[in-house]
């Protein structure tokens, strides 16, 4: 869960002293830049959230105003790959509860970033989560991110692992970008696998150690994301492609790749991103539209944040017919228990819009209940405000002396 935080730039000054200690001069090099450039004149906004109380009560009381066509609107996570602020702005517009960037959204010259970010906030009062994929390494959209990344983690201190996640936190937020889909939970020793390059261990315990560390390091700045629940270690195959699949037990699965997710989960993860793989001897459909893997999210791993969908457009590149409609998906992901569903690959400018009204055609039709939608819109609007009244969300501010 997002915790309380100082200012950005102070949060990167803290870097900058962990760093020196625990990663190679290099990083720690790396990180003094991050905060030099953190130091610009910018100043917090402010928000009319400041000093709330419990998120999710303020966030149940504005879901129960809401239309079921806004509360639809409001847990859909959307993609057009643009940097023109006027398109995004319009996309927007249609009260989405969620942007990622992708690369496509980074300009030539990343120092533009921030007034991307800024073009996806329609109310200042209540800006929409903003995401990138940003693990370091092979998945990286921001190329000034040279920090440490699991290739070398996994091989090195825990405390590395902290100071590295906590600079990769501190860059992604001087950006305006408030979730980072970051921390690949997914535990493989087999080299073969498309995920061992992006896994933090080889075995459960060095994974859960440096998948607890990254998370709190994270958490101090941005929302950190657990990915890709259930795991993807003992499920051969590209879920970009097909949808891997394994017959392991569901006490295999809590002795080996649940360990990561567990450690994750207590160190305060705010979002559990789950994946297009499929257990069978736990539920024959992908996880990600999988009740019982929710179930076992909520009620056995005890995880209270924001469930998201891996991008729904995977399900369609699988290309089994079952997964060919992105609405369905979608509104299947829900009825499973998911919060935010995230569509990128395939979609359009207009798919956001059509997820939505499927949505809403869902409750009123009686297939999706609607206290399952309001649940759901509540576990996003809260992390909203969390973000919002939190010091993250940095504006421009010329006539700000710098923050020494």
């Amino acid at each position: 869960m997002l915790r309380p935080r100082r200012a950005l730039a102070v949060a990167a000054a803290a870097i900058v002293g962990l760093s020196a200690v625990t990663v190679s001069v290099t990083a720690s090099a790396e990180s003094s830049a991050v905060a030099a450039t953190a130091r610009s004149p910018q100043a917090w906004a402010g928000s009319a959230h400041a000093g709330i109380g419990d998120p999710r009560d303020r966030a149940a009381e504005m879901v129960s105003e809401m239309s079921t066509a806004e509360q639809a609107a409001s847990i859909v996570m959307g993609h057009i790959p643009s940097t023109d602020a006027s398109a995004l702005h319009a996309y927007m517009a249609q009260g989405l509860g969620g942007f990622i960037l992708m690369g496509a959204n980074i300009p030539a010259d990343e120092a533009a970033l921030p007034d991307v970010t800024a073009a996806l906030t329609v109310d200042p009062e209540l800006p929409p989560l903003v995401a990138i994929d940003q693990e370091g390494g092979i998945v990286s959209r921001l190329a000034n991110d040279t920090y440490p990344a699991s290739t070398t983690l996994k091989d090195r201190p825990v405390a590395d692992t902290s100071a590295a996640f906590a600079a990769r936190a501190a860059l992604v937020a001087k950006a305006g970008v408030t979730v980072n889909f970051g921390t690949v939970a997914d535990v493989t020793s087999d080299p073969a696998s498309f995920i061992h390059g992006r896994a933090l261990g080889t075995d459960p315990r060095s994974s859960g150690d440096r998948v607890a560390a990254a998370t709190d390091a994270q958490e101090q700045v941005v929302a950190s994301t657990l990915k890709h629940f259930p795991g993807h270690g003992a499920a051969p195959g590209d879920s970009h492609h097909a949808i891997p699949t394994t017959a392991e037990s569901l006490a295999d699965w809590r002795a080996r790749d649940a360990v990561p997710f567990v450690e994750g989960i207590d160190a305060g993860a705010s979002l559990l991103m789950f994946g297009h793989l499929a257990y069978t001897a736990v539920d024959a459909a992908p996880a990600s539209l999988s009740p019982r893997w929710h179930e076992i999210a909520r009620d056995e791993l005890g995880f209270d944040g924001v469930i998201v969908t891996d991008d729904l457009g995977m399900l369609q590149s699988s290309g089994i017919p079952e997964y060919a409609d992105p609405v369905a998906n979608a509104v299947s992901a829900v009825i499973a228990g998911s919060d935010l569903v995230l569509m990128i690959a395939g979609s359009t400018p207009d798919t956001a819009g059509d997820i939505v009204a499927g949505i809403t055609a869902a409750v009123d039709a009686g297939a999706l209940p609607a206290d399952r939608l309001a649940d759901a819109a509540t576990r996003v609007m809260a992390l909203r405000l969390e973000s919002a009244s939190a010091d993250v969300g940095w504006l421009p501010c010329p006539d700000c002396a710098p923050v020494e």
